[in-house]
């Protein structure tokens, strides 16, 4: 496995002895609500994400629009200020208004957006991506993961002649795949029967797929990792299995690309696969993805139709060779995983000491990190997800269960936070114990995207 230059392994919880936990700040959300009565009228489920919607936050206490972001903080439409970690979701890996991002998108407005013919920065990113990733030869670009992970599924069946897909995590909202989820309405049953979910850890999951689909498997594609690592020798495992049946493997790195290292998990495990999807943090929030890997396969693009009249839009090219080449210049690689690992690690030390560990922790590896919250019995307990998030947003943490770290968030920003994790963790600690969760809660809980069958 290799450690990207100048990472933090974690090592465990750290007393934080002296850390303030900070007062409720006074807020408004007039606004935010007078917009989100608008976008009911008007937006099902007033947004364009899932997880961006208000029912993934305490509502009536979360702001649900927000207007500008600056470095790692935002503002709400209200004028409140939050130290930002959902970053859109994983895309901001430097900052908002990140000054080499910005500077490189406005020069190429000035210069035009969109072509009747290929721009030279399509040539000049798929370069820079054949040399950081591992398996890519050849490169095709996209607008956002989905483009990409179904590409490559279609040029996999294509090369392979199979129809049947194995999969493992989560990999966007097309038909091929969103129809082994809880949110399949709208999806053919006979589209959903050609995707086999296996399990993540367990090569004999997937082993058994290949069993009861002799010969019918085209590709297994998986994240890499997600917020639990792989045992020694799982992935290897899986990409013998692949190579043994004679189907392709892709590696979903939206997330993990440009993350855990530049060349992604495959670079970061040394496992590497046949084609790689990549996307959210190439661009620092510009809409770009794509499809990298072998040469032989990527070549079928040629007769696979996978064609967008925005496939080669030049701003989010430019904007994301001036991020890969940050990154490359700046130990911005390093900066994730130590300040990533401050933040789990005072986390869970904050959660022993408060006598909560058994009911939340933080895990996953450093760059990206999960908030896990568990009710008596061991189960998923959104209530009290909900009660520490209420807390966190009081105390000007935008706070949704996942840590994705920027290369602008500063050792301010991590002590501000633990502060408000201390006294989000305090109100959590007496909720507990009181068994009042509920009635703590100032407005609706957080409800889960996948909703259970």
């Amino acid at each position: 496995m290799k450690t990207p230059s100048g990472s933090a392994r974690s090592e465990g919880p750290r007393p934080l002895a002296g850390l303030a936990a900070p007062p409720p700040r006074q807020r408004s959300l007039k606004r935010s609500q007078e917009l989100k009565a608008e976008a009911e009228r008007l937006i099902p489920s007033c947004s364009q994400t899932f997880s961006k919607g208000p029912t993934q936050f305490v509502q009536g206490v979360a702001p649900v629009f927000l207007a500008r972001g600056q470095g790692s903080h935002v503002w709400d439409v209200d004028g409140n200020e939050y130290v930002d970690y959902p970053m859109a979701l994983g895309p901001i890996i430097l900052g908002h208004n990140y000054p080499a991002v910005t500077a490189a998108v406005i020069r190429q407005v000035q210069e035009g957006t969109a072509f009747s013919l290929p721009h030279p920065l399509e040539v000049e990113l798929a370069r820079l991506l054949v040399e950081l990733i591992p398996c890519a030869q050849m490169v095709r670009f996209g607008k956002n993961g989905s483009d990409a992970t179904s590409g490559a599924v279609r040029v996999a069946r294509a090369y392979t002649g199979r129809d049947i897909i194995a999969c493992c995590g989560y990999h966007g909202w097309q038909d091929w795949y969103i129809g082994t989820t809880t949110r399949s309405k709208g999806v053919p049953k006979a589209v959903q029967a050609l995707t086999v979910p296996f399990q993540y850890n367990d090569s004999a999951s997937l082993e058994r797929i290949f069993a009861q689909h002799p010969g019918q498997v085209a590709a297994v594609i998986m994240e890499p990792v997600g917020v639990v690592e792989p045992e020694p020798g799982f992935l290897q495992a899986v990409q013998q299995l692949a190579r043994r049946e004679g189907a392709l493997l892709i590696f979903d790195e939206i997330i993990t690309g440009f993350r855990l290292a530049l060349g992604g998990a495959q670079e970061y495990y040394g496992v590497v696969p046949d084609l790689a999807c990549v996307g959210k943090a190439m661009a620092n929030g510009l809409p770009i993805a794509a499809v990298v890997g072998r040469r032989e396969v990527m070549e079928l693009f040629d007769e696979v139709f996978f064609s967008f009249t925005f496939g080669g839009e030049a701003i989010s090219l430019a904007a994301s060779l001036a991020t890969i080449n940050e990154m490359r210049q700046k130990n911005v690689i390093g900066a994730l995983w130590a300040m990533g690992g401050r933040l789990k690690d005072g986390y869970n030390a904050l959660a022993a000491e408060l006598g909560v560990g058994r009911y939340t922790e933080c895990i996953g590896l450093a760059p990206r990190t999960v908030v896990t919250f568990k009710d008596e019995t061991g189960a998923e307990s959104l209530l009290l997800k909900s009660l520490f998030q209420q807390e966190c947003l009081k105390r000007g943490v935008l706070f949704s269960g996942n840590h994705n770290v920027c290369y602008s968030h500063s050792d301010a920003d991590i002590q501000h936070t633990l502060g408000a994790y201390r006294a989000a963790m305090e109100v959590l600690a007496e909720a507990i114990k009181a068994g009042d969760a509920a009635q703590r809660l100032e407005g609706e809980p957080v409800q889960p995207v996948f909703r259970r069958a």
